[in-house]
């Protein structure tokens, strides 16, 4: 058997993305070498090794590199840990400037630096996100992962590279998720009613295995990087939508109540919850097309997968007890 030509580490190999991303690079011939903070977790895997600190030094990151030819960075400490914003930027920002130096001094190949919509919008923008949107983060996560892009292009610009790129991801769905989706994926698992159908804004969402499909693609297409794109399936979903698509995984009604959308703002205020309800309110709609451009095709299938992932959660659980 012809051994793979090309070797790619993947930061964050135990995450969430991560580790639907080594699966998809490791079945289309690529030689994966894993980097984890808890590379324990790798132990059966050729070529774990530790993925160093914000705060280790340079030559760390550059012993990582031996024998690499693409970095893909999934690696991040995500906006639902509650961190404080020193620990978002040194994470996201400190150790992906480090890994992307070490990378353009000696990777021969391309870095892709998964980051995230919260780099450009905050959570109660509402419109079209494209690679032309201003970044103007709300946040310390996505403070943190824009300053992750800025270090990353900055460091290829000035090794005199142009093949690194950053992949901004909206609100990604899949088994392990966390954040606002799994919060409404829990909410939906109830047999309460819910006011949910004054919520008419939409959102972009993803799967796990479209973004390792677009890292492919990102990885193997024979034209030069952009250094920016987005991600996002079609068509977007309301809010109502998706929490319907939930119940329906569970076996249960869609009972949402169609409460008008001015009470529900007001009980917002009066409860100190204003941010939270212009953030479900919000329309998020990602345009990929300069992705579907390059040969990536989205999923249009985004409510039957949600109502897959409810299911196998109802499943999972029943084989628990």
């Amino acid at each position: 058997m012809r051994k793979p030509a090309k070797k790619v580490l993947v930061t964050g190999a135990t995450g969430f993305i991560g580790r639907r991303v080594v699966s998809h690079l490791a079945d289309a011939g690529f030689e994966v070498r894993t980097a984890s903070r808890r590379p324990e977790r790798l132990e059966r895997a050729s070529g774990a090794v530790l993925l160093p600190g914000f705060d280790a030094p340079a030559d760390a990151f550059l012993a990582m590199m031996e024998g690499v030819t693409h970095v893909v960075h999934c690696a991040a400490l995500n906006n639902d840990r509650g961190a404080s914003e020193p620990d978002y930027l040194a994470a996201n920002g400190a150790l992906t400037g480090l890994l992307a130096r070490a990378a353009a001094a000696l990777a021969s190949g391309r870095f892709l630096y998964l980051s995230s919509i919260r780099a450009v919008v905050g959570p109660d923008f509402s419109g079209t996100i494209d690679e032309a949107t201003v970044p103007a983060p709300q946040d310390a996560y996505g403070r943190s992962k824009r300053d992750g892009e800025i270090r990353t292009l900055d460091a290829y610009r000035s090794a005199g590279r142009s093949d690194a790129a950053v992949l901004r991801l909206p609100p990604v769905h899949g088994e392990g998720m966390k954040g606002n989706l799994a919060t409404l994926m829990r909410l939906a698992d109830s047999a309460l009613p819910l006011p949910t159908a004054a919520l008419t804004g939409t959102r972009s969402l993803i799967s796990t295995g479209a973004v390792a499909g677009a890292v492919l693609r990102l990885l193997t297409k024979p034209k030069p990087l952009r250094p920016i794109y987005i991600a996002g399936d079609r068509p977007p979903a309301a809010i109502s939508e998706i929490v319907t698509a939930f119940r329906r995984g569970f076996g249960r009604p869609p009972r949402l109540v169609a409460v008008p959308a001015a009470p529900m703002r007001l009980a917002a205020r009066l409860f100190g919850k204003a941010k939270e309800w212009e953030a479900l309110a919000a329309t998020q709609i990602c345009d990929p097309s300069l992705l579907f451009a390059e040969g990536w095709a989205p999923e249009t299938d985004t409510l039957e997968q949600l109502t897959e992932l409810a299911r196998r959660s109802r499943s999972g659980d029943a084989q628990a007890r």
